[in-house]
């Protein structure tokens, strides 16, 4: 599996890494879910930015990111605002988009951000060509709460999004089937051994597609996301019983 540093979390080594978003709406929220991270078995943090209801204050942002880094300490954080159109809370303009990922990354409190790949391409080379020059890893993302792509579709996403220089190929899709799981499972397999040069992040949503949360050491998934409270996606788990039962996968007793 391919590797990617981060702090002294190395993506694609060992147990998939298990991210926790903080979800919260409000200063306050965000705050008692970042004091609750550090007393979780997590290994890195995702703050989904479309949640909070003041994210078109740059001041504001700028403040809880400083929040976030105190608290996390060593904790590598991701920054994602995830678009109306694949899942998330909020509309937003390019302006304003373009104006938020200015914001997370010049601020210096970030390691990682999310960059959905149907943007388009031309900001997508933008913000990816950003977020080198400040020193920060880019996870290209691709959501689809309707379906499951073909095989050969969602191999071609991945190929473009390590094409455009991500670091990170990231694809969740919804099951209808069973079958719909095993589509994600195989895409996932063909395109570690095959295609990627940069750790994969694959899921199916929903209760049917759990099992590709539980199963990345065996198919080729680098991460899996779990949840402290809320969920952000469909099929999230507890983050306490998702690490016990990737160490049974791994073969690792406490």
């Amino acid at each position: 599996m391919n590797q990617l540093k981060v702090r002294n979390l190395v993506l694609g080594e060992g147990m998939p890494k298990i991210c926790v978003p903080i979800v919260g709406t409000t200063w306050e929220e965000i705050k008692e879910q970042a004091e609750e991270m550090v007393k979780l078995p997590v290994d890195f943090v995702e703050w989904r930015m479309d949640w909070y209801e003041n994210i078109t204050e740059e001041s504001s942002v700028i403040d809880i990111l400083g929040l976030l880094r105190q608290y996390l300490g060593d904790l590598p954080l991701l920054a994602t605002f995830r678009t109306k159109q694949e899942g998330g809370m909020q509309e937003f303009s390019q302006q304003e988009y373009r104006a938020l990922m200015n914001t997370v990354l010049t601020s210096g409190y970030i390691d990682l951000v999310d960059v959905e790949l149907f943007l388009g391409e031309k900001l997508v080379k933008e913000l990816i060509e950003a977020a080198h020059l400040a020193g920060v890893f880019v996870v290209a993302s691709n959501h689809d709460f309707f379906k499951t792509p073909t095989k050969e579709e969602m191999i071609r996403r991945l190929c473009k999004m390590q094409e455009l220089g991500a670091d990170v190929l990231k694809i969740a899709v919804m099951p209808n089937t069973n079958r719909d799981v095993l589509t994600l499972l195989e895409t996932t397999v063909e395109m570690n051994e095959v295609y990627a040069k940069k750790p994969l992040i694959t899921m199916a949503m929903s209760g049917i597609g759990m099992i590709s949360r539980l199963s990345g050491e065996c198919f080729g998934s680098a991460v899996t996301f779990g949840a402290a409270r809320k969920a952000s996606a469909p099929g999230q788990i507890g983050v306490e019983q998702l690490r016990e039962i990737l160490q049974i996968v791994h073969g690792k007793e406490e």
